[in-house]
């Protein structure tokens, strides 16, 4: 939050590789337990800043014709990391595959050296001539940056954001609608779910070794991310926000149906016994076709929400924010974000052995209709919206379309 909007986004982003380099290394030379989670500890760190940078930057450097496509990049990008990461998993010791993961961090830094910072920020801070030159480098010297950079330069408010400034609807409606998606996005339990898929999988009795539930899930989301990725500036957000949260909530209500018709007898089932279940040198239960059911509906679910729930908050939530305010805002955000995962993730498998596993799904799919709901009420469509026209929209409350003076 503080990074954001006082070194900027870019430097934001290149500082996270200090605390991201320095945990991987930690990982890597590990002698302990203590180190590990150090390690791991400095690696959330770098993947906070990420998260509250890096999408903020893609919409800033975006031409509105392709910012749909670009913002879900980050997604898509970090889908294509896990995959790499189960392959090289299978052939490197977890020490070299902490070391792997220093490679794109420094490739990451190097390159950022020749990006330009983003010419709203440098705009914001009063740096007039370097914004210019920034948007030139983006759009290339024979486009109409002029143009673009005189509507980004009208908008602009260089004092930034006061708190006063917080009771106009220009901030806080905005803001409102960028927590909420963040929170709805992680009550949709899409995080407990990736968290446990392996003792959920035991569970409902789909016999699958463990990599193949990671290569399964990897390569699901990686298709429909790059499908939301396609149909981002054709479909436009409200579209793909509803077929998500439909989807969702259609595979959500199988998995209920699924599990309370068909109580699992797992006694006091944990987390631990249900991973050494999975495993165990048992070789299962026999294949059931039945089991179809949980394994189709969980994979609808991860795709339902990468094409829709997953990839276009982040990107809402850097195209609606206020500039004066998206820093700390994006910061507010993925903060809530990830609070909330915690929390989920946390209670997820002591609620499943208080009521079975069908409780929490019953409850996920009831958020995944008030998800459809928030959709049609609260979100904005932005395709094809400049950012300037975006902030117009919240400023008068009535129209996207800005008057010239």
């Amino acid at each position: 939050m503080v990074l954001n909007d006082r070194v900027g986004r870019k430097m934001s982003i290149m500082l996270s590789g200090v605390p991201s380099v320095a945990g991987l290394l930690m990982m890597g030379a590990a002698q302990n337990f203590w180190m590990l989670l150090w390690g791991r500890f400095l690696t959330g760190i770098a993947g906070g800043i990420t998260s509250g940078s890096i999408p903020v930057y893609v919409s800033e450097i975006s031409h509105p014709s392709v910012r749909g496509a670009l913002g879900s990049c980050p997604q898509i990008t970090a889908v294509f990391g896990s995959l790499a990461l189960y392959a090289l998993g299978l052939i490197l010791p977890w020490r070299w595959l902490a070391v792997a993961g220093e490679v794109p961090v420094i490739f990451m830094m190097i390159l950022l050296c020749f990006m330009p910072t983003s010419p709203r920020y440098l705009t914001m801070k009063g740096n007039r001539a370097k914004a210019v030159k920034s948007l030139e480098w983006l759009r290339g010297p024979n486009s109409d940056y002029l143009t673009e950079f005189s509507k980004i330069e009208r908008s602009i408010n260089s004092k930034g954001a006061q708190w006063s400034d917080l009771k106009t609807p220009l901030y806080y409606k905005p803001i409102l609608i960028s927590v909420f998606m963040r929170f709805l996005q992680q009550m949709t339990g899409i995080t407990p779910i990736l968290v446990y898929l392996e003792p959920i999988f035991h569970l409902t009795a789909i016999s699958l070794k463990p990599k193949y539930d990671a290569a399964l899930v990897g390569a699901v989301r990686l298709i429909s991310v790059a499908i939301a990725a396609s149909l981002m500036d054709k479909a436009g957000r409200k579209a793909l926000l509803f077929t998500s949260g439909f989807l969702m909530y259609i595979a959500m209500l199988s998995m209920t149906m699924y599990t309370h018709k068909t109580p699992c007898s797992h006694g006091n089932l944990t987390l631990t016994e249900g991973l050494k279940s999975t495993y165990g040198g048992s070789t299962g239960p026999a294949f059931d076709p039945m089991t179809l059911i949980p394994l189709i509906s969980t994979m609808v679910i991860i795709f339902g929400y990468a094409m829709g729930w997953g990839p276009i908050t982040w990107l809402l939530m850097s195209e609606i924010l206020p500039l004066g305010a998206r820093g700390v805002a994006s910061g507010l955000c993925v903060g809530v974000s990830w609070i909330t995962a915690f929390v989920l993730t946390q209670l997820f498998m002591h609620v499943v052995e208080a009521y079975g596993l069908f409780a929490p799904f019953l409850f996920f799919s009831v958020v995944s209709v008030v998800n459809i709901i928030f959709t049609a009420k609260c979100v904005p469509e932005t395709k094809g919206r400049s950012l300037e026209e975006i902030e117009n929209y919240f400023r008068t409350g009535r129209t996207f379309t800005i008057i010239d003076p």
